[in-house]
């Protein structure tokens, strides 16, 4: 089986190294122009594809992934369906609902497995968590918060194309990382925001946007021109869930110190579970009649469901990284079976849509200063 990546910057060079680590051959990478392109396949040690009709054309590619700038998901997504090929899609998976729900059908008509990332599903505690919560472990769930923060763009001169409405739509923060959030605390939880009301804060609202290409995570020193920013660098969010529980989360892309902190606690009847994605292998289990509990990721230690998920023995830490090689290794799995299987956990299309749904309510709520409805497909 193989597979070509879209997209040379920081997110996919870690897709091309998860692959490989997996033993899947990287037949070639799209850049965004043909020089950037060259450059970043000669880095890889791969080869660049000229144009996305050259990579589609490739017969010996199977799977495509997905790692463009958000603009450039739906147009491309559509066209590797329609050549035949399973998709993985970085999030979020459009820049509205509309293009979302097109995608859905899309996917559908093509039979092909199409895979949204949200690879922090694949931390094993994360999994051991949804486990938790199946076999009724926690109770009933009552309350679901936490946050995802970061300091990367704390500053004036911090530049992503994230930053820009065209090409990362108009939820930046939210958008970019709260979509994971929610994302994950659903699966966790079983349960989807019905309802939410939301604020959204741009406290840098012109910055130094450099001449030339700046990849994710990496600063630039060369010549800038200033650039008026309407996105949000955070983001306050109040949930009510379809099971009854209620939610609260922030997102937040100027928080100093945070390089990369995903938060979530969850409160249920019986207990309470809480996780850190800078601390990814302890897993905080609050009890009110017995002591808490760290659980440190141990397959010998987790049940089932958390147990699958894990690769490596107890005390050998599972980072970032690996949750990348374990969610493709369960989506090349079903690949390889002929489609989704039954106890699959990786997001959907259909995970992505909702994703575009909540976007959706989130700038609604933003500018009527209320509570919305989160639509329901």
């Amino acid at each position: 089986m193989k597979a070509a990546v879209i997209g040379t910057g920081f997110i996919g060079s870690v897709h091309v190294g998860a692959l490989r680590r997996l033993g899947v051959e990287v037949a070639g990478v799209l850049g965004s122009s043909p020089l950037r392109g060259a450059e970043r396949a000669t880095a890889l040690g791969t080869r660049a594809y000229a144009s996305l009709d050259d990579l589609l054309a490739d017969d010996a590619v199977q799977v495509v992934h997905v790692t463009s700038p958000n603009h450039a998901h739906h147009a491309q997504v559509l066209a590797i369906l329609a050549a035949g090929k399973h998709v993985l899609c970085e999030k979020p998976l459009a820049l509205t609902a509309a293009q979302s729900r097109e995608m859905v059908a899309a996917a559908k008509a093509a039979g092909r497995v199409a895979a949204v990332c949200h690879n922090i599903r694949f931390y094993p505690l994360n999994q051991q968590a949804r486990g938790m919560v199946a076999a009724g472990d926690l109770g009933n769930i009552r309350f679901v918060t936490g946050h995802y923060h970061q300091d990367w763009l704390a500053l004036r001169g911090d530049w992503n194309w994230r930053l820009e409405t065209d090409a990362g739509g108009e939820l930046r923060s939210v958008g970019d990382i709260g979509t994971h959030w929610a994302d994950l605390t659903s699966f966790i939880t079983g349960a989807r925001p019905v309802q939410l009301m939301a604020e959204l804060a741009t406290f840098i609202p012109e910055r130094d946007r450099p001449t030339g290409p700046v990849e994710t995570f990496a600063a630039s020193d060369g010549a800038t021109e200033t650039r008026w920013i309407s996105t949000d660098d955070a983001a306050m969010i109040l949930l009510r869930y379809s099971n009854g529980a209620r939610g609260a989360f922030t997102t937040s892309q100027v928080n100093f110190g945070r390089k990369n902190s995903l938060q979530w606690e969850i409160a249920g009847s019986k207990a309470g579970a809480a996780w850190d994605s800078e601390h990814p292998d302890h897993l905080w289990i609050g009890q009110r009649g017995a002591p808490n509990q760290i659980l440190q990721r141990d397959p010998g230690l987790m049940n089932p469901t958390g147990a699958a998920a894990a690769v490596l023995p107890g005390g050998h830490v599972e980072g970032f990284a690996d949750s990348f090689h374990s969610f493709f290794r369960a989506v090349y799995g079903d690949i390889a079976r002929g489609g989704r299987g039954p106890d699959a956990t990786w997001a959907t299309f259909e995970d992505g849509h909702h994703e575009m749904l909540l976007c959706e309510a989130v700038l609604d709520s933003a500018r009527k200063g209320g509570w919305v409805d989160v639509a329901a497909g």
